[in-house]
C-alpha cells in the first residue's frame, strides 16, 4: 500500500479511496548509489484498525508501506473472512485472507494473503492509504530504475528468500520478503521463499487482476495477471 504526498494528490489515479496529505522527502538517489530512501517525513509508521503497526518509506513521491498487510478487519470494523478449506478458496467471489499455509505462524513475518476481491475494497487500507493502482506499480519499478533491475533493490536482504537472492540490496527500503501465493485454481499454496508477489487493484480481465512480483533469481520485477481474482496474494 502507498501513501501520496499532498502536492501530488489526484483523486481519480486511485480506485480505493483513501488517500491523505504527506508531507515530501527527499528522492532515492540515483541508480547505481548505496543510500535508502528516507521514511516519510510526517509518520515513520502506520497502523491498522487491527493495531498492527508497519513501516514506511518514501520511495521518489510516494511513500509505501515496507511491509506486508495483516489486518483481519476492514477499517470500518467488518471482519475480513478467514478461509483454509482449499475446496472453498478457489470459489469465492467476495473478500477473504488467510496465512500462507494456513499457519498462522507466517503472519508476523509475511503478513496475510489476500483475494482481488479483498484487495479492492474501499476500507481495506488504513486511513489515508490505499492499494496501488498498476500505473502506480509501474512509477515505483521506472523510479528504481526499470523492471530489469528494480526487483533487487526492493528485494529484502535476507535467509527467508531462497538462494541466490539474486540482485537484493533492498536500496529503496521496500524490504519485500518471498511471501508466497495460493492458488486460485487448486486452493494450494506455491512453495515459500522463491516469489514475493502483490496484488493492485487494476483488472486485465473478467477473472484476472495485475500483480507484480519479485523472485529469488532474478532481479527483475515481473507484472503478469496468471494468477487470477481468487488468488491470495500480499498486499502492500
Amino acid at each position: 500500500m502507498l501513501r501520496i504526498p499532498a502536492a501530488a494528490l489526484v483523486i481519480g489515479a486511485c480506485a480505493i479511496l483513501c488517500i491523505a496529505s504527506c508531507r515530501s522527502a527527499a528522492e532515492l538517489p540515483k541508480a547505481g548509489t548505496k543510500s535508502r530512501a528516507s521514511a516519510c517525513v510526517t509518520a515513520s509508521t502506520v497502523t491498522d484498525i487491527d493495531g498492527n503497526v508497519y513501516p514506511v518509506v518514501q520511495i521518489g513521491d510516494k511513500c509505501w508501506m515496507a511491509a506486508n498487510l495483516k489486518t483481519s478487519r476492514y477499517r470500518d470494523g467488518r471482519i475480513i473472512p478467514h478461509e483454509t478449506d482449499s475446496t472453498v478458496w478457489p470459489e469465492l467471489t467476495s473478500g477473504a485472507w488467510c496465512h500462507y499455509g494456513n499457519s498462522a505462524v507466517s503472519d508476523p513475518i509475511y503478513g496475510k494473503l489476500y483475494n482481488w476481491y479483498a484487495a479492492t475494497d474501499p476500507d481495506i487500507c488504513p486511513q489515508g492509504w490505499h492499494v496501488p493502482t498498476d500505473a502506480e506499480w509501474a512509477v515505483l519499478v521506472d523510479h528504481l530504475g526499470g523492471k530489469s533491475i528494480a526487483g533487487g533493490r526492493m528485494k529484502a536482504v535476507s535467509p527467508l528468500w531462497n538462494a541466490p537472492n539474486t540482485g537484493a540490496t533492498n536500496e529503496s527500503g521496500f524490504s519485500g520478503l518471498p511471501s508466497g501465493l495460493r492458488s486460485h485454481s487448486s486452493g494450494g499454496f506455491n512453495p515459500i521463499g522463491d516469489y514475493g508477489i502483490w496484488w493492485s487493484v487494476s483488472e486485465s480481465g473478467a477473472d484476472h487482476a495485475w500483480s507484480h512480483s519479485l523472485g529469488y533469481h532474478i532481479e527483475e520485477v515481473l507484472r503478469h495477471d496468471f494468477a487470477g481474482k481468487r488468488a491470495g496474494l500480499g498486499l502492500r
